[in-house]
């Protein structure tokens, strides 16, 4: 099979990633908000119910405490990743770091793993230099969730969902 050069165009880039990351063990699969897992991840299916059993399993897992950032890890959190992207000419349309994730809007020039990963590590590196994170592990769970954003619209909802619907700080 060939694949047309239609299939290599710049349509097939999106306008930006809308990237969320959650800090470490503060959402358990089990957990009363839903999970997903990695038998459970497909697009469109519903999370995994509430489970106490296994939220108590995951839980006795955990290799250091679960991690709620301070208000002050939230700045440089924040700060951070405004530099990173101001760094690399990444287009940074919203960011807001909770005490238990942090969203981002972003317009980068590499894929959104790369985009996440880099983020990330900039955010950890911040709290070290700063004294706010001393351990040697991450503060933030593995992963995290990265959505392609295709479409003006898409964007438009993405920077309203992370600057207006988040709740108080």
């Amino acid at each position: 099979m060939t694949l047309s050069h239609q299939e290599f165009t710049d349509d097939h880039t999106p306008i930006a990633f809308f990237i969320t990351f959650r800090t470490y063990g503060t959402w358990l699969h089990g957990d009363e908000r839903g999970s997903v897992d990695r038998v459970h991840n497909r697009y469109g299916t519903p999370r995994l119910p509430a489970n106490k059993l296994r939220q108590q399993y995951e839980l006795k897992l955990l290799k250091q405490p679960p991690v709620w950032l301070t208000a002050t890890q939230r700045e440089l959190v924040t700060k951070a990743i405004k530099e990173t992207c101001k760094e690399r000419n990444w287009g940074l349309w919203a960011i807001n770091a909770r005490t238990t994730h942090v969203h981002i809007v972003v317009t980068a020039d590499c894929n959104s793993k790369q985009t996440r990963a880099t983020l990330k590590a900039k955010a950890t590196k911040a709290m070290r230099e700063n004294g706010c994170w001393s351990s040697d592990l991450s503060p933030w769970a593995r992963r995290g969730s990265r959505q392609n954003l295709w479409t003006y619209q898409d964007l438009i909802v993405a920077i309203e969902y992370v600057l207006y619907e988040q709740g108080e700080d």
